[in-house]
């Protein structure tokens, strides 16, 4: 990986979670299938970075941040593990596994990154006090975005290119053993544990037969799963219009 294709990883990585487009941030650019896509362009596959992206995506189907606290960060899963796989030609199981212990990562990043932030709260304080109105709003965004950009931006462009010829060192001096396999398989196992824990959160009495009629298409009938998206959708629609007529009724 090159420098200029580190840096601009880092800096789609730092934009995902930037004040400038909150919602669109979160519920988009932090996705892992966005953050493939997006990587993928950079280092010139968006097809594969896409793919992996996606199946990283399938990890974190029950991620949920519950009272400020993140299970862990799927977005430098996404972005930094795609890079990785893309940069390094390796297995998609392979990516699998090592965008996991990337996002733990993230959330020990994140936790040292909010406790110095806290300091910032208390420096507002002082200008409080003093009844300085500009300090007070310099300090609840200016040294906070400044931390942003050194631990999102400098940091993960270090780590991408760094690291990257670190894990690329060690896959290669695992090739073929019996860790690289066992890499491997779990791998392979942590899409269907997203999958299971996004079922355990989903899968209620009213939406088990939604459920059932779209493997019956997928199996037996071979519609394609943009179709079943389709119908899905149309289906949803509808369910939520019939619950809401039944609650103004009752």
């Amino acid at each position: 990986m090159s420098w200029w294709q580190a840096i601009v990883v880092a800096f789609l990585y730092f934009f995902a979670d930037a004040p400038f487009f909150f919602g669109e941030g979160y519920y988009v650019l932090q996705r892992p299938v966005v953050g493939g896509f997006l990587v993928g362009l950079v280092m010139g596959n968006p097809v594969q970075g896409a793919i992996i992206g996606g199946t990283i995506n399938l990890i974190f189907l029950g991620h949920m941040s519950v009272g400020g606290s993140i299970p862990s960060d799927m977005a430098l899963a996404g972005y930094v593990g795609t890079a990785f796989a893309l940069a390094l030609d390796t297995s998609l199981e392979a990516a699998l596994a090592l965008a996991l212990p990337i996002g733990i990562l993230g959330t020990v990043v994140w936790v040292g990154r909010m406790s110095i932030s806290s300091i910032f709260a208390h420096w507002a304080d002082n200008y409080a006090e003093k009844g300085n109105e500009r300090g007070v709003m310099l300090m609840n965004w200016l040294p906070a975005q400044l931390m942003l950009f050194i631990f999102k931006m400098v940091v993960v462009a270090l780590f991408c290119k760094l690291g990257g010829e670190a894990v690329g060192g060690f896959l290669n001096a695992i090739a073929g053993s019996w860790a690289f396999r066992g890499l491997s398989v779990v791998g392979g196992i942590l899409p269907a544990l997203g999958i299971a824990l996004n079922l355990r959160a989903i899968l209620k009495q009213e939406t088990w037969p939604f459920l059932l009629a779209g493997f019956v298409m997928a199996a037996y009938l071979n519609i394609p799963i943009i179709g079943i998206s389709i119908v899905g959708l149309i289906s949803a629609m509808v369910f939520m219009t019939n619950a809401k007529k039944v609650a103004e009724k009752g």
